[in-house]
């Protein structure tokens, strides 16, 4: 599977011309031309590494590194025309991986991609999660559910709800971010859907849906499923 490679620069033709470089080596590559639709992209897409931009105009490069950092240890390469060295020593404190100035050699850029990329540990997704002494199974190869022994039949939205909570086990995930992570943006207006499909997974996977032990509700923020 290709490495997958988050471009970020509010210039189009910028973002067009990196992404025709990467994915004739091989890559793929995911598109944004702002610093939200960066952020968003990196949480709904998971890049293997980011490519930034530092001057934004909704929101700069330092700020969306930042960012990044509090969810993810994706390499981050800054790609900017600031070559002042002080601007480099703040890319780096901030948690960037290289900083990387305009203009560059085609090659030595995709060689730098290429390096941070052999280091990272390739992560284990896991094909099964199982909770509470195997009582609730999840198998993503084959989108199967089982609680207590018994299947359980989901729809494909109920399923990828349940997916995203699972593999989140322990966190608060908040409406948005759910909704998002889920269903994929276009459906960022359905939060209001979302408590409605949280109840249908309750009456499916717990023994008692008025007491749930498995999907919890962080009052005022999101769900969270209990890692028991």
């Amino acid at each position: 599977m290709a490495e997958k490679i988050l471009v970020i620069d509010d210039e189009k033709m910028t973002v067009d011309l990196i992404g025709i470089l990467l994915e004739r080596r091989g890559f793929e590559v995911v598109k944004a031309c702002s610093a939200e639709e960066g952020l968003r992209a990196a949480y709904r897409t998971h890049p293997d590494l980011i490519l930034l931009d530092i001057m934004m105009p909704d929101m700069d490069g330092w700020e969306v590194c930042r960012r990044l950092r509090e969810l993810s240890d994706v390499p981050i390469l800054f790609l900017t025309a600031k070559d002042d060295t002080r601007d480099l020593v703040r890319g780096l404190d901030l948690g960037a991986d290289d900083y990387i100035t305009k203009p560059y050699d085609n090659d030595a850029l995709i060689a730098r991609i290429k390096a941070h990329l052999r280091r990272v540990p390739k992560p284990v997704v896991s094909e099964e999660l199982v909770f509470d002494g195997g009582n609730v199974r999840i198998n993503f190869i084959s989108r199967e559910v089982r609680v207590r022994g018994k299947p359980v039949h989901l729809t494909p939205k109920e399923f990828n709800l349940l997916g995203v909570l699972a593999r989140n086990a322990g966190r608060v995930l908040d409406r948005t971010e759910l909704v998002r992570e889920a269903w994929g943006p276009e459906y960022g207006d359905a939060i209001d859907s979302l408590k409605l499909y949280i109840h249908y997974l309750r009456q499916k996977i717990e023994k008692d849906p008025q007491q749930p032990v498995y999907i919890l509700t962080s009052r005022g923020v999101g769900y969270r499923f209990n890692n028991v």
